[in-house]
């Protein structure tokens, strides 16, 4: 089974903080490195928690406010001191690649590898290999702002070992069993699919909410992965304000994860006003139990 884990680099909001880090996060599935967002410092980060910026492959942005994206060209400009020659794919808001072409203009660097860049539609479908898809939805904030779901495609069955050292199916045979063909052997028996396979590794999912209000309309796009980060800036306390601020509180993160139906939520982008958040998960648990804390250099198997 392929590895899909995520490492949380900075989970914390606008304002950095000798504890918590601007947000970022490093998803790792099979051969790829995805950064997702990429605030201030996120590749010192990536230095502390021995995460290698080499091998990052696809870097995902969800708006344009500074915390989700003052790393960026930092990172960028390293990955050209590095040498680095392979193409580096950047999903975001059509804006950012004017930015980052003034700055290295301004700045006369002129990158060794192709940075290919990918405007962000509202919705649908951004990346897709024989492994797994990505898309993007739009979420609700005071400027446009995109969550992410990376999605495993269906595995195949796995035909037993007894089945194939006994009957010797051809290579087109044993594919169209995988698909869930049954089997006629040398014998003319038929032989039921269930019986001379076993079932697939279930496929596994994972969300990202970056800053957002509490919005149903997200719901369906999120509906039943296995793991959901959501925003949870503030506490019940501050519910008004996070309104004001296209944010949401942990109560609100976890009512969206209970009625998606996800797995487990993971809670993060906390305000700098809160040194200790574990009493975020209290009143997250109230609503959704099962929610977890992110926590920096932290990371989670989904």
């Amino acid at each position: 089974m392929q590895d899909f884990q995520l490492t949380i680099l900075g989970n914390g909001a606008a304002v950095p903080t000798a504890f918590q880090n601007p947000t970022s996060q490093l998803l790792q599935y099979n051969s790829h490195r995805f950064l997702i967002d990429c605030g201030e410092g996120t590749q010192i980060q990536m230095i502390k928690y021995r995460k290698s910026a080499r091998k990052l492959t696809r870097i995902f942005i969800s708006h344009l406010h500074g915390d989700h994206y003052f790393g960026l060209a930092g990172l960028i400009s390293t990955l050209h001191l590095y040498g680095r020659r392979q193409p580096l794919h950047l999903y975001a808001p059509a804006p950012l690649k004017e930015l980052l072409d003034l700055q290295f203009k301004l700045s006369d660097t002129h990158l060794m590898f192709d940075l290919v860049f990918h405007g962000l539609p509202e919705s649908g479908l951004i990346y897709e290999d024989k492994k797994i898809t990505i898309e993007t939805f739009p979420l609700k904030h005071r400027i446009e702002t995109h969550g992410f779901v990376f999605r495993e495609k269906p595995h195949q069955r796995k035909l037993l070992k007894d089945f194939v050292n006994t009957w010797h199916p051809g290579i087109a045979e044993m594919h169209q069993i995988k698909t869930g063909a049954d089997y006629v052997n040398s014998e003319g028996v038929l032989m039921k699919n269930s019986d001379i396979t076993l079932d697939a590794p279930s496929v596994r999912s994972f969300a990202y909410c970056s800053d957002t209000a509490y919005d149903e309309r997200i719901i369906p796009f999120v509906r039943g992965v296995d793991l959901l980060y959501h925003e949870a800036s503030f506490d019940d306390a501050f519910a008004d304000l996070a309104g004001e601020k296209f944010h949401s509180t942990a109560r609100q993160a976890a009512m969206i994860a209970q009625k998606a139906g996800v797995g487990k939520l993971l809670l993060g982008h906390f305000s700098a006003r809160y040194e200790d958040p574990s009493h975020l998960l209290t009143e997250a648990r109230e609503e959704f139990e099962n929610s977890l804390l992110s926590h920096q250099g932290e990371t989670y198997d989904i």
